[in-house]
């Protein structure tokens, strides 16, 4: 008897526990995104939508800068995860690509600029541990990780755009056979 008790108890429990996480959700980043995006939507009708697309089309003209600087802004000034909406800026084939980049870039900001994510600091904040236990500075390690990880968003960038366009192609190539 006390096993079906348990078992009873558990498959509350299991829902209890997703109503409070639900509850953590509605009181906390719910409204934090819901007045970013309102923020942000009202800062692009202010400076005007032609002058934020003209700086997008600048900072994503060039492949180089398409993948390195435009996520970082993206991530830095609007964090995760409403970085990706500064794809709004792009044409599709260039959308997969700077999602790939932007959300490769969460944690590599974490450590110089821990706003922009702080949802995944716990992953940074592990491995400083380890090395402030070494008595070592966190800068240049935080140094390190952006850094590389400008790289790594530029590769994964040219990658994924490379794919999506031969995907396209590929589609394209069905479509009219």
């Amino acid at each position: 008897m006390d096993f079906f008790v348990h078992l009873a108890e558990g498959f509350i429990g299991m829902f209890q526990k997703g109503g409070e996480t639900f509850i953590g959700l509605v009181t906390g980043i719910i409204p934090t995104l819901v007045c970013l995006i309102t923020a942000v939507n009202a800062l692009i009708k202010f400076v005007g939508e032609e002058r934020i697309e003209r700086f997008a089309r600048l900072c994503t003209g060039n492949i180089i800068l398409r993948y390195t600087l435009f996520p970082v802004l993206a991530m830095f000034f609007l964090t995760n995860p409403m970085a990706y909406t500064f794809g709004r800026f792009l044409p599709e084939h260039q959308k997969p690509a700077f999602y790939d980049s932007s959300v490769s870039f969460c944690h590599p900001i974490t450590g110089l600029f821990p706003h922009a994510n702080p949802a995944e600091l716990f992953v940074y904040m592990g491995i400083a541990n380890g090395i402030t236990q070494l008595g070592l500075s966190l800068g240049p390690l935080a140094m390190r990780f952006f850094l590389v990880g400008i790289v790594v968003i530029l590769i994964r960038g040219i990658v994924t755009e490379y794919i999506t366009k031969m995907m396209i192609r590929r589609r394209e190539a069905q479509a009219s056979a």
